[in-house]
């Protein structure tokens, strides 16, 4: 059945504009659009101290994780995603995350996608984001994602050049099967890169044509930045967080909304201690 998917459900009810740009921009290359921001980390800072006295260990990648959970839990079009033309409500909320087995040159990169239903707590993201980090961290610990791409290592170049050509055709026509969906980190409702880990200030990171991720976030290292808050300009501690996403999925005005809301709960960390609400797509 055309437009049938397995991750997601075809928007039929789209605007004109939203309904055409899909085979305007068909690929996501064409439709990257980038903003970056300034966070104070003042408050997410003072949370953490703040809960550390209660026994409780968080870290700002632990904030950014939830707040971004939450953000595409009430803000729906942030989970679309745009393929062979057509756009689709994602049926889940995943988000990936690439990590270093080791800080060295040598260290193996792995991915891990968890999968949330909206509704966490601040407390459950960071269970959830935690253990898979702790898990996949291990040397000898290797994900479904880390087998299927070590088989792949293993065939001819020309083969494997054919094996993924047949992966991207069979996407495309919504054919690709759940197991494959389901480890593929580039099949996410975002990206999230922590570079500031690396020690290096924040990217402007391309989305993937493959696959069907729309939002990508990359945090940088701390630093001191002057902030505009409550009219007027102080100099704080902050990360930079740059941002690129899909165009085609929403307007300015919704990202936009979207943002200040993500803002609002990165200010205010304790907001996410209460359990969050999923909306789901008219």
């Amino acid at each position: 059945m055309f437009g049938h998917r397995s991750d997601g459900k075809e928007l039929k009810n789209l605007s004109p504009i939203f309904k055409i740009m899909p085979s305007v921009m068909k690929e996501r290359c064409d439709a990257q659009v980038y903003f970056n921001q300034d966070i104070n980390i003042t408050p997410m800072e003072n949370y953490i101290a703040k809960k550390a006295e209660e026994g409780i260990k968080l870290s700002i990648l632990d904030i950014v994780f939830a707040a971004v959970v939450r953000i595409i839990a009430e803000r729906p079009q942030l989970n679309r995603f745009c393929v062979n033309g057509r756009t689709y409500a994602r049926n889940d909320i995943t988000i990936s995350l690439a990590i270093k087995k080791s800080l060295t040159d040598g260290g193996e990169e792995t991915n891990i996608k968890p999968y949330f239903t909206g509704n966490e707590t601040i407390f459950e993201v960071r269970q959830i984001l935690q253990d898979l980090i702790e898990e996949n961290k291990k040397v000898e610990t290797q994900n479904s994602m880390d087998k299927f791409v070590n088989f792949i290592n293993k065939i001819p170049t020309s083969v494997i050049k054919f094996v993924v050509s047949r992966l991207v055709a069979m996407d495309k026509h919504g054919h690709l099967p759940k197991s494959i969906i389901k480890l593929s980190p580039f099949h996410t409702s975002a990206y999230i890169t922590n570079v500031g880990s690396l020690g290096i200030n924040s990217i402007y990171h391309h989305i993937y044509n493959f696959g069907t991720t729309s939002l990508f976030f990359a945090m940088g290292k701390k630093k001191k930045s002057f902030i505009y808050e409550d009219d007027e300009i102080r100099e704080e501690k902050a990360i930079n967080v740059a941002f690129v996403g899909d165009e085609r999925i929403c307007d300015g005005y919704y990202f936009a909304s979207s943002f200040r809301q993500l803002y609002k709960y990165l200010m205010h960390p304790e907001l996410l201690e209460t359990p969050g609400k999923r909306e789901q797509e008219v």
